[in-house]
């Protein structure tokens, strides 16, 4: 198929971007792995695609104040591929290592694949392990999101009418850290996705952070799970708790792919997995 009939605009300037998105039914256009195939089936018709390409303000890759600040129109790979992010927060890096193919992660950016909001992609679910801080620009300026707050929906968003994602903010991550993902196929969207993160002192583990992706219709957040791990040493009974929490804070779907109690008893197992993979990383 082809897309509907629709109005193109290219931006030279975050204002001028911001300004377009002001237009009823208008959507945004910076990679376009996921916009451009919604358009050919006809899934999304918008009145106007706001091309930020050119915007060149929202490509950056730097660490500041103990943080790493990624501008949203930033590519997978220069992500995936950066020492700084290997050595600031390589549980990032290790993800994008799931996103689709080389090629895809060549033309795909940070904030393109947060703001489509898939449950079952890597990147929202491990912001909200991070506890990644989202910056949003609108008409009446910017504001802040954490990113356990920003996820609504499948597709759906705390982005309002004209406002665009523009930077991503990710806390320095010390200790350990695993990524465990389950697909049909290689490089497929997660049936389910663990991301977990441990900072151990000693034998006794100080914070975990654990999301799941692909078991709800929002990345999962496994605070109970966290909170059990925390302040002990990880033994196999603790993992194993903790594995039973998140399975039991998934909502996964019932689709063709999988049955429900498919996905939520694979996040246990994956949760086993990755806790015991941070600990030997940590």
């Amino acid at each position: 198929m082809k897309a509907a009939p629709f109005e193109y605009f290219r931006a030279s300037s975050l204002d001028d971007a911001i300004e377009a998105l002001s237009t009823p039914g208008a959507r945004v256009l910076a990679g376009g792995q996921s916009l451009v195939p919604l358009l050919n089936l006809r899934q999304a018709r918008p009145s106007l695609v706001v091309d930020i390409n050119r915007v060149d303000e929202l490509s950056f890759l730097r660490e500041e104040n103990g943080r790493l600040e990624i501008g949203a129109l930033t590519r997978h790979r220069a992500v995936e591929t950066s020492a700084v992010v290997r050595s600031t927060v390589p549980l990032l890096a290790e993800a994008l290592g799931f996103v689709g193919h080389v090629a895809i992660r060549n033309r795909g950016t940070i904030g393109g694949s947060l703001a489509h909001a898939d449950p079952a992609a890597e990147l929202p679910a491990v912001m909200v392990a991070l506890d990644a801080e989202f910056a949003l620009r609108g008409p009446e300026g910017e504001r802040l999101v954490a990113a356990r707050d920003f996820f609504l929906g499948p597709q759906r968003t705390v982005l309002g009418p004209g406002e665009l994602l523009t930077r991503i903010s990710v806390p320095r991550h010390r200790g350990g850290w695993a990524v465990e993902e389950l697909s049909r196929r290689s490089r497929d969207l997660a049936l389910v996705a663990v991301f977990a993160t441990v900072a151990m002192s000693g034998d006794t583990c100080e914070t975990a952070r654990i999301a799941v992706a692909g078991a709800g219709p929002t990345p999962i957040r496994a605070t109970a799970a966290e909170e059990s791990l925390a302040g002990g040493p990880l033994t196999d009974d603790a993992i194993a708790l903790a594995a039973e929490l998140v399975a039991s804070a998934t909502d996964p779907p019932e689709d063709l792919h999988a049955p429900a109690g498919y996905r939520r008893e694979m996040a246990a197992v994956l949760t086993r997995r990755a806790i015991a993979r941070a600990k030997e990383v940590a």
